[in-house]
């Protein structure tokens, strides 16, 4: 297949490299002319995962009418706050019937829609949406350590079509019909992270840690409830073996930001230390939205949303949230 994968950062780049080594004819976008240049004739992508060699039928441009041209599938992986901005620099060039997919993990600040909602509204018929979501570091897939993911969609077809464009013997893919629910969760997860590294960095311990976990999950599958999507997924690779590896990899840029501002570190200094966007910090804004909205209690999200835009105090909100009343485990579910 001829397959366009937007965006080159390290996620990006592994799932080029999957694609391409499974035979696809790839067309990887990169924004700067410069690193497309370098990735062609290097055969890698000098700024991430520098040392993965791409194969040769993987080519590079920052030219959207050369990357989407004729292409199959279209899949999305720039950061959740330029999606509808680049969707926009895309939309004259992409085909009203190809299956896209969306890998990146978020929720959009200014409205609170998940992403395929997003490209929706800017490239029509949501019906040919995906998601993909799980443990998906980019680095274990590039070395081709075992890894799984789900694949979300309301087209049974297209769910299928993309869980066999990415099965490999090392990439294991399942499907869900739950779309909503898988990037709800890809993206509130990463809140739950940066609450377990603020924990870790304050060395409350492991019991804590999965304390954060366990009911950081309830309210996300409250929400969803809420929503319309089905609770159950969060028991799915896109909700519990997403936030798992999230919550306790030293490798989750989420939980090293969260253990890091533990110490006094800004966000704004992390990110730029990182070069990396801390997905859960935009995240929190819009699920804490989305709850308020819907009348869903969420307190870790509050608590973290308080801790990074209110200047709180870490210790007396993780104070408020052991005196909270004692509730029955499945309230809301």
């Amino acid at each position: 297949m001829r397959v366009a994968v937007i965006g080159s950062g390290s996620w990006g780049t592994a799932v080029a490299g999957l694609l391409g080594e499974k035979g696809n004819e790839v067309r990887l976008w990169a924004r700067r002319k410069a690193l497309a240049d370098a990735i062609n004739t290097e055969h890698r992508n000098p700024d991430y995962l520098s040392s993965y060699t791409l194969s040769e039928n993987i080519s590079a441009s920052s030219d959207f009418a050369w990357v989407l041209d004729s292409v199959e599938v279209i899949v999305m992986v720039v950061p959740s706050y330029s999606i509808r901005s680049v969707a926009e620099e895309m939309k004259a060039f992409v085909s009203p019937d190809t299956p896209i997919v969306v890998l990146t993990k978020g929720i959009e600040k200014t409205t609170s829609l998940i992403l395929t909602d997003v490209l929706a509204e800017v490239l029509g018929n949501n019906n040919r949406m995906a998601a993909l979501s799980g443990p998906n570091h980019a680095e274990e897939v590039s070395r081709k350590k075992p890894t799984a993911a789900v694949v979300g969609a309301q087209d049974p077809h297209i769910a299928k079509m993309i869980q066999e464009l990415f099965f490999t013997d090392y990439f294991r893919m399942y499907t869900s019909d739950d779309l909503l629910g898988v990037e709800i969760l890809a993206a509130a997860k990463n809140i739950i992270a940066i609450a377990v590294g603020i924990n870790v960095g304050l060395g409350f311990g492991d019991n804590a840690s999965a304390l954060l976990m366990t009911r950081g999950l309830a309210e996300i599958s409250r929400l969803i409830k809420k929503l319309g999507g089905n609770p159950q997924t969060a028991m799915s690779l896109a909700g519990m073996g997403d936030l798992i590896t999230t919550c306790i990899s030293e490798n989750s840029r989420n939980r090293t930001f969260g253990y890091a501002f533990s110490q006094g570190e800004s966000l704004e200094d992390y990110q730029k230390r990182r070069h990396m966007v801390v997905e859960g910090a935009n995240a929190v804004i819009s699920v804490r939205e989305l709850a308020h909205k819907h009348g869903v209690e969420v307190p870790i999200t509050e608590a973290v949303y308080q801790a990074l835009y209110e200047d709180k105090d870490i210790e007396e909100l993780i104070s408020a949230l052991f005196s909270r009343a004692p509730r029955d485990e499945f309230y809301g579910l």
